[in-house]
């Protein structure tokens, strides 16, 4: 629909009709749906009043200057009559954003172009990939270290009992990092900046970010190297957690600490409790409990098993563990339909060591052999072991390897190779390997850079923010930001290339207020305290922009792939 007057000539003098949303995107795509009509000296005020804290930040500056004040005029009453029209459409708005979002939460997405009729062989991670979770493993999690934490490292024994700790699924998100010098939970834009930082459960001030970082929200690549401990997957949220929660629990009793002690401390209480197999144990007795009901999965698997392509099963969990969680959801004889099967592969050191053995696990005792292993038999369980080895000894010749090629649109996108098996092993640089996993830097980055496999990253989170954005407040949120961002490139050209007077800057910095504003507004309600996993205040996220780089495909989840043919062409989106 036509946008209305007010709206039609605010965007009039931008020519290139391009919005501050930082990914490129066309103003057009988040155009306003407002009746042509619409005006907001035409809207009767009963019933449909703003929100008095919601109407201080519709107000404008103005300036001495009549051109900029017009500006900053005319796109206040955009503003006003946007959100007037809100309280009219918002039910309609959020129905029908709600079932495009539901849809999206099945979509695959592309930020290459992937064919998956040249894709011989399809390989899975088990943790969040072809297994997800209930929040109750993160809480068990969070407890099992916590304890340990008291019993082991002596920490106060109030911590269990009467602090009330406990895991918070509102307040991490993935993609995080600590900084292990401050205690710091830092959320990083793609260019490394820290947008956010929380000290235990207080946000910390920007210029006290700014002091600490010598005058900028950065750190030197040697720094980062030495300070930052990234947070990427989803098991990590509950360390996230645990640190804030123990940061803030010594602050709050005046408790003298050293943040980087918490911090080893924490860490490894997290990793003892991975490594004891506790919660492994837990979780395999009660998997109705522990594990999040797939009822697509089977279909996914059976697809690519019907298409002829080769699966592989790569984990670093515990074999009983896999055996415990592939039961639960594929039924007694689930190693039958895999081709190989490796447990504890230590990823990414499984890409990167070239002298680690497999070794077989026997399938009565349940205990690894001693023998060499030769070859991959079907239906039987491997651990340890790296890619090299698991060229040599995984049967290539079945279904057969072909030179990729193909075009679209009349252009040549292919690569093409020759594959030569030399001493029974493939060359698995160029092999045509589908990879799934849900970490980036243990399943995936290695496999893009150092083997150029095809990556897909499980990322839940696509689902979950598209439903948020679906809503009318968040759209209603995105929309002001743009149409702020938009005064400001406005009043800026107003101004001219002269040198800005103090009211000039004085208008500057209010609207860039109310931008920032509004961004804390979208935070809130995407319901944790960093904001979108995918964007880092005003930029892209550190994780969003390695999920650009590393992946090939993203998805909600392995499950996704069932509304696709296993020769399905993905094209990434374009932009302009």
């Amino acid at each position: 629909p036509a946008k209305p007057r007010h709206v039609r000539a605010f965007y009039a003098t931008n020519g290139n009709g391009y919005g501050g949303n930082g990914f490129g995107k066309p103003l057009a795509t988040t155009s306003l749906k407002m009746s042509s009509s619409l005006d907001p000296t035409t809207i009767s005020s009963e019933g449909l009043r703003i929100e008095s804290n919601i109407t201080k930040l519709l107000q404008l500056p103005r300036h001495s200057k009549e051109n900029v004040n017009e500006v900053l005029i005319e796109a206040e009453k955009v503003l006003q009559a946007l959100h007037q029209y809100s309280l009219i459409s918002q039910d309609s708005l959020s129905l029908q954003d709600a079932k495009k979002a539901g849809r999206a939460h099945e979509k695959v997405y592309a930020n290459n172009y992937v064919d998956l009729g040249k894709v011989d062989t399809v390989g899975f991670d088990f943790d969040y990939t072809l297994v997800t979770y209930t929040e109750e493993l993160l809480d068990l999690i969070y407890d099992m270290a916590l304890k340990r934490l008291v019993t082991d490292k002596q920490y106060p024994v109030e911590m269990l009992h009467t602090a009330g700790l406990r895991y918070d699924p509102q307040f991490s998100i993935r993609g995080l990092a600590v900084d292990t010098k401050t205690g710091w939970i830092c959320h990083l834009s793609y260019t490394h900046k820290v947008a956010v930082a929380w000290e235990g459960r207080e946000k910390v001030p920007t210029p006290k970010i700014y002091a600490e970082y010598r005058g900028k929200r950065g750190m030197t690549p040697s720094e980062r190297k030495r300070r930052l401990k990234p947070l990427n997957d989803l098991f990590s949220m509950s360390e996230c957690c645990l640190i804030a929660d123990t940061v803030q629990f010594f602050k709050d009793r005046n408790i003298p600490y050293h943040a980087q002690n918490v911090i080893t401390d924490v860490l490894a209480a997290i990793r003892e409790t991975h490594i004891s197999g506790d919660f492994h144990r837990l979780v395999a007795e009660n998997p109705d409990r522990y594990f999040e009901p797939q009822p697509h999965l089977k279909q996914v698997v059976q697809n690519f098993k019907d298409a002829g392509k080769r699966l592989i099963f790569v984990s670093n969990s515990p074999f009983w563990y896999v055996d415990a969680g592939m039961r639960h959801l594929f039924g007694t004889n689930w190693r039958m339909d895999w081709d190989a099967i490796i447990t504890s592969a230590g990823k990414p050191s499984f890409y990167k060591d070239d002298s680690r053995p497999f070794r077989e696990i026997c399938q009565e005792t349940r205990r690894p052999l001693f023998k060499r292993v030769e070859r991959f038999e079907k239906g039987s369980m491997y651990t340890g072991g790296c890619i090299q080895e698991l060229t040599k000894l995984i049967d290539w010749s079945d279904p057969a390897i072909t030179p990729v090629s193909y075009e679209s649109n009349g252009d040549v996108l292919a690569e093409r190779s020759e594959f030569g098996i030399k001493s029974g092993a493939v060359d698995v640089a160029t092999a045509n390997v589908l990879y799934i996993g849900d970490s980036l830097f243990a399943d995936l980055v290695d496999a893009k850079r150092e083997f150029s496999w095809t990556t897909a990253a499980v990322t839940p989170e696509v689902g979950y923010e598209l439903e948020i954005q679906s809503q009318t407040d968040f759209t209603l949120a995105q929309r002001t930001l743009d149409l702020l961002l938009h005064a400001l490139r406005r009043v800026q050209e107003e101004l001219g290339t002269s040198m800005r007077t103090q009211e000039d800057l004085q208008i500057l910095d209010g609207l860039e207020k109310l931008v920032s504003k509004w961004r804390d507004r979208e935070t809130r309600i995407l319901g944790n305290p960093f904001g979108s996993v995918f964007r880092a205040r005003y930029q892209p996220s550190l994780f969003a922009h390695s999920l650009r780089r590393y992946c090939d495909l993203y998805m909600p989840s392995v499950s996704s792939l069932r509304n696709y043919s296993p020769q399905h062409r993905f094209y990434p989106e374009q932009h302009h």
